[in-house]
């Protein structure tokens, strides 16, 4: 019997909670979970894969739609499209010991290798994707090059980068090619470097797990939302968390946009070698808590929020900015657990004889540099009143002040609407963004104090308006018509407020960022609050995905 390394058939990836590794022996295969669990054993007929569902219902096949996972490697070259050129199927590959800017075959199948010297056509899957989880393992010799590119448009560099310093931003393997523009200088823009130089050594097989959104249109075919890497995993490392593409990468398949396109191995950059490559639905919005809702007396350090998060699959916190080293504290025990920051809480005031912003901002962006956390910017001022205009230079001052500072770091900026501050609606946040004209700036919608403002009947139009622009939105459960925070903030199952609709909304005005559960003065056991809403998470999320099929 032989085993192959866990991160081979995907060890520990985006898809939350899923360990596993795969044993064969003749026509026998086996599933075990990583955690010690044994969970299932099965034989099979030859080429049937088994998998095991991170909840616990069992295995299911691979191959059929109960998941909506299509294999791309396999037995063949079948599921790509028209003339494969020198694309071969072989049973292993390793670098060639005479020349280790080569790579050598062993017989069989399930391997796809791009020839004898690297130089072929590039791979098109036949079938079209969207949003996806995609599980990509992949080898390259000494010095070789190759990519892989979401919808034909949108590449993730492969690249033999071991012990290698960068020479550009996203040339790096794992990073996230440049874009090119003749008529700019420089021509590359918008290449995104790995957090980390994760890559193996050159003839080892590595790994990509992805969550990938694709853009969005309106109903005229307008651009709302641009493509994201919701986040990449190389070898077990996250590089990548919610990068945006205005367009499509260098050398891609197509220059236009669509809601769909095919997966595209690049063939002719030098000699790589791909398999148990793998594509599913990529399920609902990443989904977070604020510390509103995380600290009771027996969650008050940041190990004991984040420990409670973790166990409870959140994917992470957005907490209020507390100085530099509370901000490292948070870090520190977000990275232990693989979990993120998904947004920090700051103030403003317009006031000239009041300090505008915490004057060690500036420090806590050199902290925050590279994981595009995004700074939530509330706006207060006793010389203006709540949504007054008045105050729009003075904010807008302020804010292009820290965006600057910000898009240094990779952080982005997402003014956050307020009952009763001077940024009190959705519609003062979308002003305000739109006079800073910063790519980096952006919105919040948050569910509660949009109650307490406005009409439920606006929710499309708003949304609307915001959406160029949103970057993240909170939630919480809440009564219709209600009038103070006991009734427009509850955990996610009460209230009488309609969420699977508001999501369903939510979706179909091109939202794909992340979603935070917002728990302020719900008081009680922080952690029955939030076990109660991440489970009415999971139940509501659901109602407002697309089918379950990834591809057409």
């Amino acid at each position: 019997m032989t085993a192959r390394r866990a991160e081979c058939c995907h060890g520990r990836c985006a898809v939350r909670g899923t360990y596993r590794i795969h044993y064969r022996k003749g026509k026998e295969e086996k599933d075990m979970e990583l955690h010690g669990k044994t969970v299932g054993a099965i034989l099979l007929s030859v080429g049937v894969f088994c998998l095991v569902s991170p909840m616990g219902t069992g295995i299911q096949d691979a191959r059929g739609s109960q998941t909506g996972r299509v294999y791309l490697t396999g037995d063949d070259l079948s599921t790509w499209q028209g003339n494969t050129g020198q694309w071969q199927i072989v049973g292993d590959v390793f670098m060639n010991l005479q020349n280790e800017s080569l790579l050598s075959s062993k017989p069989g199948a399930g391997v796809a290798l791009n020839g004898p010297t690297g130089r072929t056509v590039n791979l098109l899957s036949k079938k079209e994707f969207g949003d996806v989880k995609a599980h990509i393992e992949f080898m390259v010799p000494k010095g070789s090059n190759s990519g892989v590119y979401f919808m034909g448009r949108y590449e993730i560099q492969v690249f033999d980068s071991w012990q290698k310093t960068s020479e550009y931003p996203g040339i790096e393997c794992g990073g996230i090619y440049q874009r090119w523009d003749e008529n700019k200088e420089p021509k590359g823009f918008e290449g995104h470097s790995p957090r980390v130089n994760a890559s193996r050594p050159p003839g080892q097989w590595q790994n990509f797990d992805v969550i990938f959104r694709a853009p969005r249109f309106d109903e005229n075919g307008r651009k709302i939302a641009n493509a994201r890497f919701e986040k990449i995993v190389h070898n077990g490392v996250v590089i990548h968390e919610d990068v945006e593409l205005t367009g499509p990468t260098r050398a891609s398949a197509y220059e236009d946009e669509k809601p769909a396109g095919p997966l595209m191995l690049q063939g002719d950059h030098g000699p790589v070698a791909y398999r148990n490559i793998w594509i599913e639905p990529a399920g609902a919005n990443p989904f977070f808590a604020m510390d509103t809702a995380t600290k009771d007396a027996k969650h008050q350090t940041a190990k004991e929020q984040v420990d409670m998060l973790k166990e409870l699959e959140y994917e992470g916190i957005g907490t209020g900015y507390e100085g530099c080293a509370k901000l490292a504290e948070m870090l520190g025990e977000l990275d232990k657990s693989g979990l993120r920051l998904f947004s920090i809480y700051l103030g403003v005031n317009l006031d000239p004889d009041q300090q505008k912003y915490d004057p060690t901002l500036k420090d806590a962006m050199k902290i925050l540099s590279g994981r595009n956390t995004i700074l939530w910017v509330f706006v207060q001022s006793r010389a203006h009143k709540p949504s007054t205009p008045e105050g729009d230079a003075r904010a807008v001052e302020i804010i292009c002040e820290i965006a600057d500072m910000a898009a240094e770091a990779g952080v982005r900026v997402a003014l956050y609407p307020h009952y009763g501050f001077w940024l009190e609606r959705v519609e003062d946040a979308v002003r305000v963004a739109e006079k800073a004209n910063r790519e980096n700036v952006g919105v919040t919608f948050n569910l509660c104090h949009w109650l307490r403002v406005d009409d439920e009947n606006n929710l499309k139009p708003l949304l609307k308006l915001a959406m160029p622009r949103l970057f993240v939105v909170t939630i919480n459960g809440a009564d219709s018509g209600g009038k103070d925070w006991k009734q427009l903030i509850q955990t996610l199952d009460r209230g009488s407020f309609d969420l699977p609709g508001f999501l369903i909304t939510l979706k179909s005005c091109g939202y794909t960022g992340p979603v935070g559960f917002q728990g302020y003065g719900i008081g009680g056991d922080a952690y029955e609050n939030l076990k109660r809403s991440v489970d009415a998470w999971h139940r509501i999320s659901q109602k407002s995905l697309p089918e379950r099929e990834s591809a057409k």
